[in-house]
C-alpha cells in the first residue's frame, strides 16, 4: 500500500507525524483480541501512521509498549496523566509509572488528560523538569479549551505547551469557533480524539453520498475532513488490519469545494461560543 502524499504535521519543536495517528481508547480489555490490536498497532507504524495514543486511564499501557518497542525511534509516542495525579509531585510518579509500564525510556509527548483540582502551575513545573531530566520530549495538555489555554501559556514554563487534545470531528466542530485559530496562531497542532464520532456520524446520508463520489467509505470521507487544513492530527482507533487499511486510505482523499459546502450545510460550523465537549 502506497504511503500518502498528504503533508505531515510538525510540532513547535520541528518533530514530524503523521497528520493520522493511532488512538487506542477501548484497546486491551479483551485478552482474546490483544494479539490481533497488537498487530494493528504495527501494522499502522509500518505504513507511516507513526503517532500512537495512550494514556494511564487506558489501562493499556502494557499492550501500547508491546506493539510499539520493535519501532520505537519511529514512532512518536503520547500519553497522558489523570487530573488527579497531577500535582507536581503526582505528576512525575505517574510519568515514571507510565514508563515502566510502556517499556520505554522516554514518552514522546505527555499531556496532562483534563482539568482537575490540581494548579495548573504544579502541573506544568513538572512538566518542565521531566522534559528536563530527558523522561519526555514534549508536553501538552487534553481538554481545555481556550480561557484554560491562555492560562497554561502564561504560566513559567507554560510556553512549552506543545498541543492541546480535544474532541474533533463534523458532528462536534465547536473548537472551530475560537481555539482552532488560537492553536494555528500559535503553531501548536491540534490532536483530534473520536475524528469519527464513535461511529456514530458513518450512516449519515450525505457522509455515505460523498464516499460514494470518491469510491471510499464514510470513514474515509469523515478522517479526511478532519485533517484537511494543516496543523490538526486525528486519533482514530483500528482494532484489527482491515480497519487500520481502511483508515489509512483517508490520507489520500482530497475533499472537493462542492464536497466541503456541503458537509458545511449538514455539519454547520459554529457561529458562536459552544462549551468544549469531551471529559
Amino acid at each position: 500500500m502506497k504511503t500518502s502524499e498528504r503533508p505531515a504535521t510538525a510540532f513547535p519543536n520541528g518533530q514530524i507525524v503523521c497528520p493520522l495517528g493511532q488512538g487506542t481508547w477501548k484497546m486491551g480489555q479483551s485478552a482474546a483480541r490483544r494479539q490481533e490490536e497488537i498487530q494493528a498497532l504495527r501494522h499502522g507504524i509500518e505504513l507511516g501512521m507513526n503517532l500512537v495514543d495512550t494514556a494511564e486511564m487506558y489501562d493499556n499501557e502494557e499492550l501500547v509498549g508491546e506493539a510499539v518497542r520493535p519501532y520505537r525511534e519511529r514512532v512518536f509516542l503520547v500519553s497522558k496523566v489523570l487530573p488527579n495525579n497531577a500535582s507536581y509531585r503526582g505528576t512525575k510518579l505517574a510519568c515514571e509509572r507510565s514508563l515502566q509500564r510502556l517499556g520505554t525510556e522516554y514518552i514522546d509527548l505527555y499531556l496532562l488528560h483534563w482539568k482537575g483540582r490540581h494548579p495548573y502551575d504544579e502541573t506544568v513545573r513538572a512538566m518542565t523538569e521531566l522534559q528536563q531530566e530527558g523522561k519526555i520530549r514534549m508536553w501538552g495538555v487534553s481538554n481545555l479549551d481556550t480561557a484554560d489555554m491562555e492560562r497554561i501559556v502564561s504560566l513559567p514554563g507554560g510556553n512549552g505547551c506543545a498541543t492541546d487534545q480535544v474532541l474533533y470531528n463534523l458532528g462536534d466542530r465547536g473548537v472551530e469557533f475560537d481555539l482552532v485559530p488560537w492553536c494555528a496562531t500559535r503553531r501548536m497542532p491540534l490532536m483530534a480524539y473520536s475524528p469519527i464520532g464513535e461511529g456514530r456520524l458513518l450512516r449519515h446520508h450525505k457522509l455515505v453520498e460523498i464516499a460514494q463520489r470518491h469510491n471510499a467509505s464514510p470513514a474515509q470521507i469523515a478522517l479526511a475532513w478532519t485533517i484537511r487544513k494543516p496543523g490538526i492530527i486525528a486519533i482514530p482507533k483500528a482494532s484489527n488490519i482491515a480497519h487500520v487499511e481502511d483508515n489509512f486510505r483517508s490520507l489520500s482523499i482530497d475533499l472537493t469545494e462542492a464536497d466541503l459546502h456541503d458537509l458545511d450545510m449538514v455539519f454547520p460550523a459554529p457561529t458562536r461560543k459552544i462549551p468544549l465537549a469531551g471529559w
